[in-house]
């Protein structure tokens, strides 16, 4: 995102080297590059590097500079613009300061050069414009705040629609910690029938909405790119029944399902169908934070979507606000209660009113080709976000706002032990031992219907990440572990099965270890959970089943991946030599004082 600026240029005049950021209060991960860009245009930004190489004292330089800090500190900063809006004096000495910076630069202009006068006169043209523009935004802002307030309160309450800095700060970003605008308003409606009037006065205010819940994303759905956007925070519809046995269209026995609203957080979908002696299947290693509706429009899956599937597989209906502001409900028809891929035709039902939720408006069925809903051995096909019409899921919210949904929860069996697989040695020895294990436990269900329940793999860039404690006498880090769930209902066919897989691990340099009771068997998923908030950086790679890469390929992949690092790593390093000895090569140092403010 980030363009640094060529070495050539620092090197343009050996006698004072420009820093690479020039441009004061800039605390953002933007560059002088991208603010004056932003700020001024592109034009101007070649004219800058113009006349950065012809600079002589660099005093009008950073008064220019000062300008363009001064406006960008208040644009990337909400609580100085909202106060600002609250104090239009402070606001008219701030724009008089900046006026004067540039009647100073304007003042210190020179006719020697024409050419170069001409290019300092365009730069001051631009800067001025800039400076109008940032003070005419807080009066236009001001006006469409009242707008929207006046607006949007016919449809929820006025204190779920906040403009204060610390809502537009919460929401600018989830957890790709990737920052482009912030919203203008966020808005936390109280029921589920709020949202389509909501999303109408949004449409009706030239507003981009961005629906949000947990905020625990890492593909920026939830990411505002435009300052005149609308976050709908889904959070506060957390409503949601038990376990509830009720008839499902197209099949002729009652089937266990849990109904949530969107903001629920699925942690708690995953305790109510533990509480009644069942198991929810979407189980993304962000359980503890995110929340239903984030898992529909990311087709979440987890551990358990080796046995289950993902959130498409588990969707007994749902109901969404579309970008028409009119409500949708989705139904599926003869659920096969599995994965959505083992049946022929999978059916749905889609029913459309208008935005009081009662008026029908129309009304199609679809039906679809189970198998095109992924390709063959994979567990989730992201290149198909349109997965033949359907709506809601796996859209990210670009065709509307989830709401609320039904689920089917699953019986787990009386009897389940945890694996904990240790792989030392070379990576594409050992991952081949994902299809030995998933395999033999899909020919067991049949033989003795003892089940692979949940399966999750960590590459040793995430283990350091995570401060994995290695469980095996060899010392160091293993190459790569899986943690999985055996179950079943006889407890000797489980040990069994799990002996096997141990058995399996062994033949690929790995070592097994088995926990049987509830406290162990937490301990060993504890390292899962911890990769949902890494505080480190790491490029690791972590596979389950929704990742879209053929098992049987893991181990080719995962080398692949690891020379692609180390190879542009070492290509980084050289690069940098490069510079520095090219750098040092011309001497001129910036060392000391330089751009004396007496000059």
């Amino acid at each position: 995102m980030n363009a640094p600026i060529p070495l050539n240029l620092l090197l343009a005049n050996p006698t004072e080297a420009p820093r690479l950021r020039e441009i004061p209060y800039n605390y953002t991960s933007f560059s002088d590059r991208e603010i004056v860009i932003r700020l001024l245009g592109l034009e101007a930004w070649d004219l800058l590097l113009r006349l950065r190489q012809e600079r002589r004292t660099g005093r009008s330089a950073r008064m220019l500079y000062e300008v363009l800090g001064d406006i960008w500190v208040v644009q990337r900063n909400p609580y100085l613009q909202d106060d600002l809006l609250d104090n239009p004096q402070r606001r008219r000495q701030l724009v008089d300061a900046l006026h004067h910076r540039l009647g100073e630069v304007q003042r210190r202009r020179s006719n020697e050069d024409p050419e170069r006068d001409a290019m300092v006169g365009q730069l001051l043209e631009a800067a001025s414009r800039a400076v109008e523009t940032f003070d005419a935004e807080f009066e236009a802002i001001a006006s469409l705040r009242k707008k929207t307030a006046r607006q949007l309160k016919k449809y929820t309450a006025n204190d779920n629609i906040k403009f204060d800095g610390l809502a537009r700060v919460s929401h600018v970003t989830d957890a790709t910690d990737w920052r482009v605008e912030y919203p203008f308003v966020v808005l936390t409606p109280d029921t589920e029938v709020e949202m389509a009037g909501l999303v109408k006065g949004c449409i009706d205010l030239g507003l981009t909405i961005v629906p949000r819940g947990g905020g625990t994303g890492y593909t920026g759905g939830a990411v505002p790119l435009t300052w005149k956007s609308a976050v709908i925070n889904t959070e506060k519809l957390e409503a949601m029944t038990e376990v509830e046995h009720i008839s499902l269209a197209g099949l002729d026995q009652p089937v266990p399902t849990i109904w949530t609203e969107a903001g629920v957080v699925t942690q708690r979908v995953a305790d109510a169908a533990e509480r009644a002696g069942f198991v929810f299947a979407v189980d993304p290693t962000s359980a503890e934070a995110s929340c239903i509706g984030g898992n529909i429009a990311m087709n979440a899956g987890g551990k358990k979507a080796v046995l289950w599937g993902t959130a498409l597989d588990n969707l007994v209906s749902w109901r969404m606000v579309t970008p028409d502001a009119q409500w949708l409900e989705v139904t599926r028809i003869g659920h096969n209660l599995g994965k959505i891929h083992d049946v022929e035709v999978a059916s749905f039902e889609l029913r459309y009113f208008e935005a009081d939720g009662k008026t029908p408006v129309r009304q199609e069925r679809l039906d679809i080709p189970g198998k095109i809903f992924r390709k063959e051995g994979l567990g989730k096909d992201v290149t198909d976000k349109f997965l033949s019409g359907l709506p809601g899921i796996q859209k990210e919210g670009c065709d509307g706002l989830i709401t609320s949904a039904r689920w089917i929860v699953h019986r787990m069996p009386a009897h389940t032990r945890t694996v904990c697989l240790e792989f030392f040695g070379n990576a594409k020895d050992a991952v081949p031992s994902i299809v030995e294990i998933k395999d033999f436990m899909f020919a067991e269900q049949k033989r003795s219907n003892t089940l692979l329940a949940g399966l999750e793999h960590l590459d040793d860039r995430y283990l350091k990440a995570v401060g994995y404690a290695t469980k095996s006498k060899r010392g160091g880090l293993p190459k790569m572990v899986l943690v999985g769930d055996i179950a079943g209902d006889n407890a000797d066919d489980v040990a069994r099965a799990t002996s096997e897989v141990v058995r399996l691990a062994n033949s690929r340099s790995g070592e097994g270890f088995v926990a049987i009771s509830p406290e162990a068997r937490k301990k060993f998923w504890l390292d899962r959970k911890r990769t949902a908030a890494i505080s480190r950086h790491t490029n690791a790679f972590k596979i389950n089943e929704d990742v879209v890469i053929p098992l049987p390929r893991m181990g080719e992949y995962t080398d692949g991946i690891e020379r692609l690092n180390i190879e542009l790593s070492l290509r980084n390093k050289l690069d940098l030599c490069d510079a520095l000895d090219a750098f040092f090569a011309e001497g001129n140092l910036p060392l000391g004082a330089i751009d004396d403010a007496n000059d």
